[in-house]
């Protein structure tokens, strides 16, 4: 992953925040596809708790991407329709603040492995669609 200056980066934080509502729509679609799959009634009840969770995700990628200096990066990885190393970076510093843990705790740990662990049939949902 390629070193980003502070101020190419600080450039580009804004399009990070004009992104956000698209960022909560896809995280919201994500959210009820493993969730609920294609089962019509639970989509619509878990409608309301995904949007809830999308706001506060949205938010933490946004800051941990910009706190890293990873926004080039990210941004990159974005226009190229692709997730790499540097969104991982944030998808677990993300995920290792909103479990209370410091920043670094998952960086060693495959992001496919946190997903299995994390998934719908460890939280009592159901395994997404195949």
């Amino acid at each position: 992953m390629a070193e980003t200056s502070p101020a190419r980066a600080g450039l580009l934080a804004p399009v990070l925040h004009w992104m956000r509502p698209q960022l909560e729509s896809r995280l919201v679609t994500l959210c009820l596809e493993n969730t609920a799959g294609s089962d019509t009634n639970l989509r619509r009840q878990l409608q309301d708790p995904c949007q809830k969770l999308a706001g506060p995700t949205s938010r933490c990628l946004i800051e941990e991407t910009e706190r890293g200096g990873l926004t080039f990066d990210v941004m990159r990885e974005m226009v190229g329709g692709r997730f790499g190393d540097a969104s991982e970076v944030v998808v677990k510093r993300c995920l290792a603040r909103m479990f209370g843990l410091p920043p670094d705790t998952l960086q060693h740990v495959p992001l496919r492995e946190l997903g299995r662990r994390l998934g719908p049939r460890q939280m009592g949902g159901r395994p997404p669609a195949p």
